[in-house]
Parts: structure tokens; C-alpha cells; sequence
């Protein structure tokens, strides 16, 4: 009976409190709880912030193209544009008025004064009188013409405040890729090769602007 017992305890250790628990070859415990290094929280947060971003990624990079091709007709039609603004403006205010660069007095008969402005403005009318403003306009479509906006957007606007931390975490992300590999290894060092010719790029860019 006293074999038996000692059988059935076989393979089974017992600690100083009374619990089981597996051994390894050295005899210490192997479900003790490890921390993990830094690399591994950076690669989480480049993962999830990564997938948090892309809407707004798509959204500004296709804005950043269309503002390359804002001097040009590439997807705009032609609206006519009414407005009111103050009446008895003068020349030079028409176009601050209306926020309007590079305009043209074309005629100026007192009362109406014709205009055209560079790129995409023609046909312009101003009543002094009424302070009445009709012109023909090259626009994108709506929801183009609100991610160039978006993508525009000055500090004087609430909304700055998110495109600043789209900023932020876009320069995380890009900082962040140098914890994706140990610097040991060969992708680490094909990595490095590629961030110093994205630099020199930039640099290359921003001299010859």
C-alpha cells in the first residue's frame, strides 16, 4: 500500500507553501512572469497608432496632391459664385474682401467694377452700391474643396489643435520604426540605409526649392 501511494507522487514537486509547481532543468520555476523590453511596447504602439491613422494619412496625402494642382483646372468645374459684401469698397479692398490673390481690375465705371483673378476667377462683378458680388469660379468637387481645407487648416481654427497631434504621431510613427528590429540584426542595419536616404532626399528637396 505504502509503494503504491509513492507511485501515484511521482513526478509531482511540492514548494515550501504547499503548491505544485513545474520545474525546469535547473531546478527553478518556469511560470514566473517576465517583463518585456521596450522594443516590444514601441512595436505595439507603431502597430495600433498605424491603424488609427490611416483615414487621416489618405485623406491629407490625397489633399497634398490636389494642392500641388491648385493652379490648374486638374478636376474643377466652373460654379458661379454670389456673395454680399460691404458696400463702397474700394479697388485694392475688393480683393482682400473677398480673399482673392493676384486680382485684375479689368473696368471701374463707379458703380461696377469688373475683375478677374489668377488662377480660377473671371467674369467678376461688384456693385458698390449693394455691395453685391457675383464671379465664375474654377472649384473641386465638395468634398475635395473640404480636404483642401482640412489640409490648409490655420491656427486661428479650433480643429489645429488635431491636425498638430496628427503631427505629432505621424513623427512617432516614423521614429518609432527604429524599435521594430534589434540593432544586431540585418533588417536594423537595411533600415538605417533607407532613413539616411530618406534624409538626404528631404535635404536634397528643401535645397533645391
Amino acid at each position: 500500500m505504502k509503494e503504491k501511494v509513492m507511485e501515484q507522487g511521482k513526478g509531482i514537486s511540492v514548494g515550501n507553501n504547499g503548491n505544485t509547481g513545474n520545474k525546469g532543468k535547473n531546478g527553478e520555476r518556469t511560470d514566473k512572469a517576465t517583463s518585456k523590453p521596450l522594443t516590444y511596447y514601441m512595436r505595439v504602439l507603431h502597430r495600433d497608432i498605424g491603424f488609427l491613422m490611416i483615414g487621416l494619412t489618405l485623406a491629407f496625402s490625397l489633399s497634398g496632391i490636389l494642392l500641388v494642382y491648385r493652379q490648374t483646372d486638374f478636376l474643377k468645374s466652373d460654379t458661379v459664385v454670389t456673395r454680399t459684401v460691404s458696400d463702397g469698397l474700394a479697388d485694392e479692398e475688393i480683393g482682400k474682401t473677398l480673399h482673392l490673390r493676384k486680382i485684375r481690375i479689368s473696368s471701374d465705371d463707379g458703380r461696377y467694377v469688373l475683375f478677374d483673378s489668377d488662377p480660377s476667377v473671371r467674369d467678376g462683378k461688384y456693385d458698390r452700391e449693394t455691395g453685391a458680388v457675383t464671379f465664375t469660379e474654377k472649384q473641386l468637387p465638395s468634398l475635395l474643396d473640404k480636404l483642401n481645407r482640412l489640409h490648409k487648416t490655420g491656427s486661428s481654427e479650433t480643429i489645429h489643435w488635431f491636425i498638430v497631434l496628427y503631427g505629432v504621431l505621424l513623427t512617432f510613427l516614423a521614429v518609432s520604426s527604429f524599435w521594430m528590429f534589434k540593432p544586431s540584426t540585418r533588417q536594423f542595419r537595411r533600415g538605417l540605409v533607407f532613413a539616411a536616404s530618406g534624409v538626404a532626399a528631404a535635404a536634397a528637396l528643401v535645397a533645391v526649392v
